[in-house]
């Protein structure tokens, strides 16, 4: 199943973490499109139910379970529930995360436990409990999606970063350690995508100051990559059994950089650093997600640059009747 075509997909199955908005809602479309039935988990509810709606109004066979990967009795259950729906899985995308954004003077103990929990182990959970079953089969697909932030750590995502650096290195060795068993593992490194995260990114400190920055450069095309083309890319390189895809051309140059030359690096993130927001000392414990620091900075301009960001929030499910984000016109 090293490489499969469009015709040998039907009926074959893909369980995908954090499936129910955002870039995973985009790749249970993908799958979905290509004649895959459908495990999609996440821990809201309301979400779940939501996507699938949207994907069995397009067509697709979808099993929608509550998880919370950072759990592995959960994890478990979960992939007992699939086998017994389906009696098969074929695919596994590890996507489910969250991000914190801001200082590290505003960061605490629990927010890396709870970064680690989701996007490093939460990946390790969902995979050692599919491996025996992929094992069996002799055949299958992995999908790890990191980030660059496993690559070059940022400043004010460090919780984010440590997370995804995990995640890299799982993904590296399993993927040396399954070599010649029929499963292939790819591993994903994607840079900003508009995918409509900015609103349900968790900020920190200057909550407003934060979202500014961030909300811009997850929205702005110059910056950031379409979320549908992006999850095309990821599953047309994980179904073909692509050892690694990095996306944006700043997410390449930014890891080249780091590996080349990385202390210039250190220095230019350091520059980067002093020009993000520091809380005020009675503001370094504030959280706020997205929705919430968007109306903390009402600000009309930002509303425009953010204009391509909260249309594709609009259209893959980030937005609930609490936002209150004005739909932008045109697709």
């Amino acid at each position: 199943m090293a490489h499969d075509h469009e015709g040998g997909l039907s009926g074959r199955v893909a369980l995908l973490t954090g499936g129910s908005r955002g870039l995973g809602l985009l790749l249970a479309r993908e799958l979905a499109g290509r004649g895959m039935r459908l495990v999609i988990c996440a821990r809201s509810g309301d979400d779940l139910a939501r996507a699938c709606e949207d994907l069995r109004g397009r067509g697709g066979d979808v099993l929608a379970l509550p998880c919370d990967v950072g759990d592995p009795a959960a994890v478990q259950k979960m992939v007992e529930e699939a086998l017994a729906r389906f009696g098969r899985v074929d695919v596994v995308v590890n996507n489910a995360g969250i991000i914190q954004v801001g200082p590290l003077e505003a960061m605490t103990v629990e927010d890396f436990h709870t970064a680690l929990a989701a996007m490093c182990l939460g990946p390790v959970h969902v995979t050692l409990a599919t491996l025996p079953h992929l094992r069996r089969q002799g055949t299958g697909h992995i999908i790890n999606i990191t980030s660059i932030g496993g690559k070059v750590a940022a400043p004010h995502i460090l919780p984010y970063a440590c997370a995804k650096y995990g995640a890299v290195g799982f993904s590296e060795g399993l993927r040396a350690e399954l070599a010649g068993t029929g499963i292939t593992v790819t591993t994903v490194v994607p840079g900003l995508m508009r995918t409509g995260s900015h609103l349900r990114a968790v900020f920190k400190g200057n909550t407003a100051r934060e979202y500014a920055w961030f909300g811009a450069g997850a929205s702005l095309p110059l910056v950031s990559m379409d979320g549908e083309r992006a999850a095309r890319r990821i599953i047309s390189a994980g179904l073909s059994g692509k050892p690694e895809l990095t996306l944006t051309p700043i997410a390449v140059a930014a890891a080249r950089m780091s590996g080349l030359a990385p202390a210039p690096t250190t220095r230019l993130l350091g520059l980067v650093n002093r020009l993000l927001p520091s809380p005020p000392p009675d503001e370094a414990s504030k959280t706020a997600p997205g929705w919430k620091a968007r109306q903390e900075l009402h600000s009309r301009l930002h509303d425009v640059l953010t204009t391509w960001g909260n249309r594709a929030a609009h259209q893959f499910n980030q937005v609930t009747g609490r936002d209150q984000i004005p739909h932008p016109r045109g697709r």
